[in-house]
């Protein structure tokens, strides 16, 4: 590795000091971004209410034809089915909300996300 590689992130002709200034103010702007976002569960609401337990039921059928031959097709898509079902209901049940903050606070942490990934972007872009 030569020190002339290090000035050209990417293997293109663009900045170094571009990549690391953007890459410090992305991560800045998403720091203070996800610090004000507050994730919160709600009840598995997802087909109704005590719905969760009859997901698991394909799942212990794909388990039992898996164990019962490795092979089977229909015991891993039961597998593959219920996991997507179960991770769904995770994701679809949760609650995110973006703590009351100053309209100054967001645009600074919106404006450094979003500069930091437009000099990240131009740094290993290829300079004229």
């Amino acid at each position: 590795m030569n020190i002339d590689d290090l000035k050209n992130p990417g293997g293109t002709s663009g900045g170094l000091i571009e990549f690391v200034i953007g890459f410090i103010m992305t991560i800045a702007g998403g720091y203070m971004l996800i610090s004000r976002v507050i994730v919160t569960s709600g009840f598995w609401n997802w087909g109704g209410y005590n719905t969760f337990g009859l997901s698991l039921v394909p799942l212990i059928f794909g388990i039992a034809f898996v164990f019962f031959n490795g092979r089977s097709i229909i015991g891993w898509l039961l597998i593959a089915i219920s996991i997507i079902v179960i991770a769904s209901g995770i994701l679809l049940n949760l609650q995110i909300y973006f703590q009351p903050t100053s309209l100054f606070n967001t645009v600074i942490m919106l404006v450094l996300f979003a500069g930091g990934l437009g000099l990240i972007t131009r740094g290993v872009m290829a300079h004229n």
